[in-house]
């Protein structure tokens, strides 16, 4: 019989993912999940996809919480990790959602025990029992923090959903206004009110800060060399994105469409958090 860490290691990735934003660190905890799991009795584990998920969670939560003090000095904005995946992601709208870049960044804003409480409920509907088994606190503290976490996420998520089909009808509108390189053109596929935030990390340049309004926005975007870089529509994180290529240097780009513009764009230029770019990744709830 296959091991239940096999079988459910696409659930236990995904867990970790959403509540780290890096696939690297998200690897690293199910390494330690594994080891752990190689020495556990089996014979007291009476539901494996559970004890699993709750093994997952506790080690993804002390890893958070050293992330979450590093990321204090991280050079310039920090945003999670793209991944490559599969149109068939984007199948299951909760899950999408709840991978996507946008989704991600807003839960950065979320303490730790928040944001794995909120994973957990929100995403995975894991019981409140087991959350309490797996964050430390008492089911009563996890049911209000819940509730706080769902408060906050609310007020940042984008307010809007839009069809597959209208989001890449967006993206390639913004993939031909990028080729041209027209102010104009670019500031036409944007909401006046559009955020730029790029991720450099010190290793690639990137804006130092977000970038808000239109104009400014399109007229950073016009400044790049049309012949010096290609673009390619992808699938990240569930939605449909681009992948910038140029002497050398790959950018993975995400926006955020509402009423068939865009109003946020996340460009990822460091080059530590592009090595998931050639594999779609597996994801699953």
């Amino acid at each position: 019989m296959e091991d239940p860490f096999v079988a459910h290691r696409s659930l236990l990735f995904t867990v970790a993912y959403e509540m780290l934003g890096s696939a690297a660190d998200a690897e690293d905890v199910l390494q330690e999940t594994w080891l752990r799991w190689a020495d556990a009795d089996r014979s007291q584990v009476h539901d494996c996809r559970a004890y699993l998920v709750r093994a997952v969670a506790r080690q993804a939560l002390n890893r958070l919480r050293t992330l979450s003090r590093r990321r204090e000095d991280y050079v310039g904005e920090w945003l999670p990790e793209p991944l490559l995946t599969l149109p068939d992601v984007a199948e299951d709208i909760e899950l999408a959602e709840s991978v996507s870049i946008a989704m991600l960044t807003v839960l950065e804003t979320l303490g730790p025990v928040e944001r794995a409480v909120f994973v957990l409920r929100e995403v995975f509907d894991m019981p409140y029992g087991e959350i309490a088994e797996a964050v430390g606190k008492p089911a009563a503290a996890v049911r209000q923090i819940a509730r706080r976490a769902r408060g906050h996420v609310a007020a940042r998520r984008p307010r809007t959903q839009v069809s597959r089909s209208e989001h890449r009808a967006v993206v390639q509108r913004f993939l031909a206004a990028l080729h041209t390189g027209q102010v104009r053109e670019l500031m036409e596929v944007m909401a006046p009110d559009v955020v730029l935030i790029a991720d450099g990390g010190g290793l690639a340049a990137a804006a130092p800060a977000p970038v808000h309004g239109a104009e400014l926005v399109a007229t950073l975007l016009a400044r790049a060399d049309r012949g010096a870089f290609d673009t390619t529509a992808v699938w990240i994180n569930g939605a449909p994105a681009v992948r910038l290529e140029s002497d050398g240097r790959s950018a993975a780009v995400s926006i955020v469409v509402e009423n068939g513009r865009i109003t946020r764009i996340y460009a990822t230029a460091n080059p530590r958090k592009l090595t998931r770019l050639d594999e779609p990744a597996e994801l699953t709830r």
